[in-house]
C-alpha cells in the first residue's frame, strides 16, 4: 500500500483528524513529528502497524504534498505554518463530518 497516496486520496479527513489531535488551525505552526505521530495512529485505527522509516517517509512526502498545493508554508527543516482552517470533525471511520460554528448559525 502507497501511504502516501492514500493520505492524498483521504486528505481532508486526515487533516480533521490531525487538527483535531494536534489543536491544529489557520496559521499555527505544526511539526514533523506531530504529523509522523499523527499518520502512524490514523492508520493504527484501521488496524495498520507502520514502523519508524514507514511513517517518517510518509510523514515527509505528505508534507511536501501540502506545501506543493499551498496548505502549508515550510518555515524550517522541521515546522509548517497552516494556511487553511480545518472546520470539520472526524467519524469512527475517519470520514469527514461537517460541523457548523455557532457565528454561522446565527
Amino acid at each position: 500500500m502507497n501511504y502516501t497516496e492514500e493520505l492524498k486520496k483521504n486528505q481532508d479527513a486526515f487533516l480533521i483528524f490531525l487538527s483535531e489531535k494536534y489543536h491544529m488551525y489557520s496559521n499555527s505552526n505544526i511539526f514533523l513529528r506531530d504529523v509522523q505521530y499523527a499518520i502512524k495512529s490514523y492508520f493504527r485505527k484501521d488496524n495498520i502497524e507502520l514502523n519508524y522509516s514507514v511513517y517518517e517517509k510518509t510523514a515527509i512526502e505528505f508534507l511536501a504534498y501540502l506545501t506543493a498545493i499551498g496548505k502549508l508554508e515550510q518555515i524550517d527543516k522541521n515546522v509548517w505554518k497552516v494556511n487553511f482552517s480545518p472546520r470539520n470533525s472526524v467519524n469512527e471511520d475517519n470520514s469527514a463530518v461537517e460541523t457548523v460554528s455557532k457565528e454561522e448559525k446565527e
